[in-house]
Formats: C-alpha cells, structure tokens, sequence
C-alpha cells in the first residue's frame, strides 16, 4: 500500500501558495484493509476514508467511465489494482493531475509542472468533455491563477457548449462553482472564459446578454474586479455586476441558481437604487428619506451598508458621499418610532409621524453648516 498526497495541494505547493486542505490517494490497498488500519469508511459513491488521527480524507485510487449526461453520470470503479497513473489520469487540467510520495518526490505523467510554470489551463485527456462541471471549473481556475487556456483545452470546451452538455449542469452546482470564482483575485476573468465558449448564454444566460453590448458587459467586469481588489465580500461583488443589469433580469437569476436571500436581495437593492446613492450629493431631504425607506435602511443598517460599498465600488468621491448618507442615516434613525407610534390611532398616522420626524431630522441634519 502507498499513499500519495494529490491534485490541488500539491499544485499550490509549487506555486508557492498556502495549502488549506489536502488529498490523499491510496494505491494497492482494499476498503478493508484501510478499515482494519483504522480509517473510517464515509465515502458513498466511491470508497473514501477518515483517517483515524488527522481526520483527513484518503481515497482509494480509481477510474471512471461514462454512464449518463451530466456529471452524475458516472461509474467509479476502485481496486488495488488501479495505478497512480490511472487515477491522476481521470482528473481535469494537467496542474491538478500532480501526486507527491511520502519521500517528497513528484509525480508528474501528464507535464503538470510544465504547464505551472507556462501559466497554461490544459485538459488531460478527451475524457474531459465527459463532465460538464469542469467548464465551469477551468474558468474559476482562470480567474484565480490568471493562466491562459491551451487552444485545444478551449476548443474543446467550446464544443461542450455547443452540444449541450453543458444544460445538465444543476443550479446548486453552477452556483458551487460561480460562488468561489467570484471570491478569486480576478473574477471577471470567469465570465470572460464561460463568454469565449459559449457557456455563458446557456448557464447564465443573464449574464450573457451583457456581452451583446461588449462595452457594457466590460464595464460590468471592471466593477466587479474593482471590487475583488478592495477584498469585497460576495454579496457585495454580485451586486457590483449587478449595477449594470436590469433588476427583472437580477430576479431571473436569482431563481434560476437559486442564490442565497442576501446575495438576491442585495443585488436587486445596487440594480435598482445605485444611481440614487451615486448622485446623492443632489438629493435632498424628502429624497434621500425615500432612499433610507425603499432599502429598509432602518431594519438592515449593515445590508445598506453593503449597498453602499457596491455602489461606490467605483466612485472617487465616495467618502464625501457616505458622509452625507451615514448623517441622513443615524439622524432619521435616532426617531423614537416607539413614541410616535403611540401618540397615533391608525397604522397611516404611525406613518405619517415617523415620516415626518424622520424628515425633519434629515433636514436638519443636512443643514448643519
């Protein structure tokens, strides 16, 4: 029995990189010889261990074939007699197909190192078009590491696209792989790979319509990079996109990837309120309360905050601007709504005395020399 540590953690060590977790693969051993070792079987579809100690994952080596559409659509076959070679060899781009022996050694039959050092994405092999999960996967790489596709590697994943393999992809999964391609350090390259396929329109189809005005869609991207560098969270690089799309077009994605409620509501919130907050040195106080008011800024203090960040993303005048938003804010909220409501008999009398103390605080506020 061997075991060799693979794929990504072997990779980002010769990059330099931090390892997070790491993969093992173990050759030459049964499911129950790793039992009787110690290791805990969790493994549903193919045979997976914990490691009695660390708790780390060890997979026995395996290969795969093809059953069905999509990417559940696979047969896993595991046994000692499976080779290294072999299990490296299922694997997507030639950086990831890279294993390390216990002596440090490393293993390398497909010219990962090679294609590290070049900066190249480049399939291992035509079993690549079997999984349409890894189009999705080559463009999150591409915005990670900044690397350039190999011609082949690209044509092929064009014509992934092309034939349709692409639609049995589920939303969960899409928004696996969308979710951490934006938190990369370049995440406008993703959309650009999936947009060079053909991907784009049939996964994101939202998206793609940027992309027939190109000058709109390359303002899109350089929103979102803009906000990549200032280290935004997610929901806040979602919404920086989301500035340049029409909000019926921002629900219609939301449905599609089912997106978690504050990556939908935040991105609905910059694709219908950014111009406002942009311009908000122009507003004036019945304004900028109707502003506070439609982006619930009283209950969700931080999600406006967040609102803020992805409208001004690429404001140069941005803290003036959250100056004068962060007065009108505290001043309307320090209202005792409480109070007010009391002095009132009707739901429309509560209204109209909050709105009009919470304007009056604006006003005066704002009027501060």
């Amino acid at each position: 029995m061997k075991i060799y540590t693979v794929g990504g953690a072997v990779r980002d060590e010769l990059l330099g990189e931090s390892v997070q977790d790491r993969d093992y693969v173990v050759v030459g051993a049964t499911p129950e010889e790793m039992v009787k070792l110690g290791y805990k079987p969790v493994g549903k579809d193919f045979p997976v261990f914990l490691h009695p100690e660390s708790k780390e994952e060890y997979a026995l080596a395996r290969t795969e074939r093809k059953t069905g559409r999509g990417y559940h659509g696979f047969a896993f076959h595991a046994a000692p007699d499976v080779t290294l070679e072999q299990d490296l060899g299922r694997r997507d781009l030639t950086i990831n197909a890279l294993a390390k022996d216990e002596q440090g050694r490393i293993i390398d039959p497909f010219n990962g190192t090679r294609d590290l050092e070049e900066g190249v994405l480049r399939h291992v092999s035509p079993a690549f078009a079997e999984d349409p999960v890894r189009i999705l996967r080559v463009a999150r790489f591409a915005a990670r590491f900044g690397f350039t596709i190999a011609p082949e590697t690209l044509e092929l994943m064009r014509a992934m696209a092309v034939n349709g393999e692409v639609d049995a992809l589920v939303p969960e999964r899409v928004w696996q792989e969308l979710s951490r391609g934006l938190m990369e350090r370049h995440p406008s390259r993703m959309f650009e790979v999936l947009h060079e396929t053909g991907a784009l329109s049939r996964v994101i189809p939202e998206v793609g319509l940027l992309y027939e005005e190109p000058d709109h869609a390359a303002e899109a991207m350089r929103l979102l990079d803009l906000a990549a560098e200032q280290d935004a969270k997610l929901e806040v690089r979602i919404a920086a996109v989301a500035r340049a799309c029409d909000p019926f077009a921002i629900e219609s994605l939301a449905e599609r990837l089912k997106l978690p409620s504050a990556c939908r509501d935040l991105a609905l919130l910059a694709a219908r309120h950014t111009n406002l907050i942009v311009d908000v040195q122009e507003l004036d106080a019945a304004e900028l309360l109707e502003l506070l008011d439609s982006t619930d800024a009283w209950r969700r203090p931080e999600r406006f905050a967040d609102l803020v960040d992805a409208a001004l993303v690429d404001e140069p005048h941005a803290g003036a601007v959250r100056e004068r938003l962060q007065a009108a804010q505290r001043a309307a909220a320090a209202v005792n709504a409480g109070e007010l409501a009391r002095q009132a008999k009707t739901p429309a009398e509560i209204r109209s005395l909050i709105d009009g103390a919470r304007l009056t605080a604006i006003r005066q506020v704002l009027n501060k020399p």
